[in-house]
């Protein structure tokens, strides 16, 4: 029996594995698990905003950074990015379907780190106190 192209690709994801590094989900779920993708996809969640914006939207995110993150979500089919010929030129960002299929995932995981955040620090400060040899009460 001959397969059709999309047949062969869909037998051949059931052998992907994430542990490999040339495994192709792996390099997917490394491109977006970063916190910077995370915060610029979060904030493009209600519309399209300019590189200025985004900055002031995501504090910490430095020039450099917040572009190699564009360049790489633009990249991946994950944002649009539109240039508007004027004085200065305008360059605006907005989510792709593919971009907001992930939303629920982030806000998944946003919500999971709002509700854990506290079990989180006191496990953080309890291992800390272990490693130092102090008292582990918590």
């Amino acid at each position: 029996m001959t397969l059709t192209a999309e047949q062969t690709r869909r037998k051949a994801q059931h052998h992907y594995n994430a542990s490999l590094e040339l495994c192709p989900a792996r390099q997917l779920l490394e491109a977006i698990s970063s916190k910077w993708v995370t915060l610029v996809l979060l904030a493009l969640e209600e519309g399209p905003q300019r590189h200025s914006e985004l900055r002031r939207l995501i504090p910490g995110a430095s020039q450099k950074m917040l572009t190699s993150t564009l360049r790489s979500l633009e990249r991946d089919g994950l944002i649009h990015r539109e240039v508007t010929a004027s004085v200065p030129v305008r360059t605006d960002y907005e989510l792709t379907a593919r971009g907001r299929s992930l939303l629920p995932i982030i806000f998944d995981m946003k919500e999971w780190a709002e509700d854990n955040m506290d079990a989180v620090a006191a496990s953080r400060q309890h291992h800390d106190r272990a490693r130092a040899g102090g008292p582990t009460e918590q």
